[in-house]
């Protein structure tokens, strides 16, 4: 095999958001990087909704962005709706989520990638990894030329064997219109890999002047959007609304009428669907006693007639998606650009992938996204730098990026899916942190910027100024809780005013501000303090003031959750030898090989008396780490 006469420290296969990360955190580590792509023209491509963030996944993306990663920044380039979720409840599950022109995301995602020094792209689809020895060597095209690197990140989405179903046509894949590789995923089985088979969709796009948006809801981004990266200084782009309406007996009985010809009820897809984003013909089947169902009509962009028309995903042949999609009103002669389909895929059983998501199996390959059983931009984004700035630092010889669960969502992910693994496309929730007051969106500098310093990821300027912040968040809180305001009428009258009781006796600030009905703006035209704070600053200082009580216990629940994980298990430890445990035990902790007791004890069916018997034998071989 002819070999590239350049040789890399690391190569990317797949250049969507997992890709993207990995490659651009490698580079800027100092990693000589090559990104293979099957088309140049897919880079960061958004195939489903034209957004970013979400409930969880919002955090995500400021976690991405606080480590000196690039989605937050060109979401905010790209953006064209911001809205904050869950803004009635509180902070631990508020979200941020933008509506995004998806073709500029595309072209701003592409610059960064082109203008960064360390990183080549080029196109050609990937047929077989190079292995000696059990260690990667490189990769092969399907030309059968060759490139060579110690390291590879695989970042393959919905490529793997992909396989589009409208109807019973089915047509093979990566998404509609490109590609799918065969040859890889064989490669991956003939390595010693599991893999699986998962499916996933997507709903019709629409032509906006064939809609009657008269009949929908407009919704409305926020009025004063914040952007989502730290680094964004000024909001550019238009504002845009979405619409909002719903399905109907008509529609449901059409889908009804149709299970059999549709691809996921007609037998034609074996792979396993997401429980949280139901097709339309799930949604009929098992919701079947609601007569109907919302809608969201998307733009996909500012220069385009496409409408993206979230909520009407399905699997039916087309001469069923037409009349279907025109039973919703307003869609009554709307005319379909894009048709709905669902798409099935190979991952690889995330069990098989070391906290670090290097492989088991070979040593020097890395996976991050959808072929690790996940759903989601944001999800394969975050996996995309960590697997990124692990294999950069495994070439530069230093400690891997480790996380735990107590301090970043990414980090629950990964240990979800490395401890738990998943038979179902994963999806990040607010309900997987144990500690996601912990977690907001609000601390992601806090949380993790002073890492992406250590790692050559953001620059000492930018943290040093992350530092200032939080230096002026501590003053202030200490400032407030020392505050005393002693009642008077015109205290009074302002908290009457703003829906609050009068105070009756001498009472500190801090107290005040508890107060649910009052803001960290209502507190500071009671004592006078007018200086003027950086919205960032006073949104910290209120929550940390507000829900002192329940940081604080989360605190004490992270000193107890990290007794264990500080007691590590070396990599080679047999745990055959081990007697006490069942042969099930032994058979799980031997392939998924926890790195300390933490992990160990969150694997299912792992007990606390098996925990401790793993702990004597650690203690009587003397391997504790």
């Amino acid at each position: 095999m002819s070999y590239y006469p350049k040789k890399y420290d690391i190569i990317v296969v797949g250049a969507g958001h997992a890709g993207c990360e990995a490659a651009l955190a490698a580079a800027r580590m100092g990693c000589s990087v090559l990104m293979m792509t099957i088309d140049l023209d897919g880079i960061a491509r958004m195939p489903c909704s034209p957004s970013i963030g979400g409930v969880a996944k919002g955090q995500l993306v400021k976690e991405i962005d606080a480590l000196g990663g690039e989605m937050a920044k060109v979401t905010d380039k790209t953006a064209i709706q911001y809205r904050l979720l869950n803004t009635k409840k509180g902070p631990a599950v508020q979200s941020s989520r933008t509506q995004n022109d998806k073709i500029r995301y595309h072209i701003a995602m592409k610059e960064a990638l082109e203008k960064e020094p360390n990183l080549d792209i080029k196109q050609a689809m990937v047929e077989k990894l190079v292995v000696e020895n059990n260690h990667l060597v490189g990769i092969e095209d399907q030309t059968g030329f060759g490139y060579q690197a110690p390291a590879v990140i695989l970042s393959t989405g919905t490529f793997l064997s992909g396989l589009v179903h409208i109807g019973f046509t089915s047509i093979r894949a990566g998404r509609a219109g490109e590609f799918a590789s065969y040859g890889l995923p064989e490669s991956l089985r003939s390595l010693g890999f599991n893999l699986g088979r998962m499916k996933t969709g997507t709903p019709p796009r629409l032509k906006k002047s064939t809609i009657d948006f008269t009949r929908f809801a407009k919704q409305e981004g926020d009025e004063n959007p914040r952007p989502f990266s730290l680094f964004t200084k000024e909001i550019k782009m238009p504002q845009i609304p979405c619409y909002i309406g719903y399905t109907n007996k008509k529609s449901h009985q059409i889908v009804r009428d149709n299970l059999e010809r549709s691809a996921l009820y007609g037998g034609k897809i074996t792979g396993v669907p997401a429980r949280y984003c139901p097709s339309m013909e799930d949604k009929i089947v098992r919701f079947s006693e609601r007569d109907k169902h919302q809608i969201i009509l998307e733009p996909e962009g500012i220069d385009t007639e496409e409408i993206y028309a979230s909520g009407l995903g399905n699997s039916l042949p087309m001469d069923v998606q037409i009349p279907f999609v025109r039973s919703v009103e307003g869609l009554e002669e709307v005319e379909m650009m894009r048709p709905a389909y669902a798409i099935e895929y190979d991952y690889v059983d995330p069990l098989q992938l070391f906290p670090t998501l290097e492989t088991k199996p070979i040593k020097g390959l890395y996976m991050a996204g959808q072929i690790n059983g996940t759903s989601g931009y944001e999800e394969a984004a975050a996996q995309g730098i960590w697997a990124g700035i692990n294999a950069a630092l495994k070439i530069q010889k230093r400690p891997p990026f480790l996380l735990d669960r107590s301090e970043a969502y990414m980090a629950v992910m990964v240990d979800d899916l490395v401890t738990r693994g998943t038979e179902e496309p994963y999806r990040m929730f607010t309900s997987r942190a144990e500690y996601r007051l912990l977690l907001r969106e609000d601390n992601a500098e806090q949380r993790l910027m002073e890492k992406g310093n250590e790692l050559g990821l953001i620059d000492d300027e930018t943290a040093k100024e992350m530092k200032k912040r939080q230096k002026k968040i501590s003053a202030e809180c200490h400032r407030i809780k020392n505050t005393v305001i002693t009642p008077s009428k015109e205290v009074n009258d302002y908290l009457i005013k703003a829906g609050s009781a009068p105070i009756k006796n001498a009472t500190p600030l801090d107290q005040i501000l508890k107060r649910p009905e009052l803001s960290y703006q209502d507190i500071s035209t009671l004592d006078g303090h007018h200086k003027k704070k950086d919205e960032r600053i006073a949104r910290h200082v209120e929550i940390e003031v507000k829900y002192e009580g329940y940081i604080q216990r989360q605190l004490r629940e992270v000193e107890k959750f990290k007794s264990l994980e500080k007691i590590k298990i070396p990599p080679e430890f047999d745990y055959t030898g081990v007697h006490g445990l069942s042969n099930e035990l032994r058979e799980k902790l031997s392939t998924i090989k926890p790195i300390s007791l933490g992990q160990a004890s969150r694997i299912p069916g792992i007990t606390p008396a098996a925990i401790s018997i793993i702990m004597i034998y650690l203690k009587k071989t003397g391997s504790l780490l």
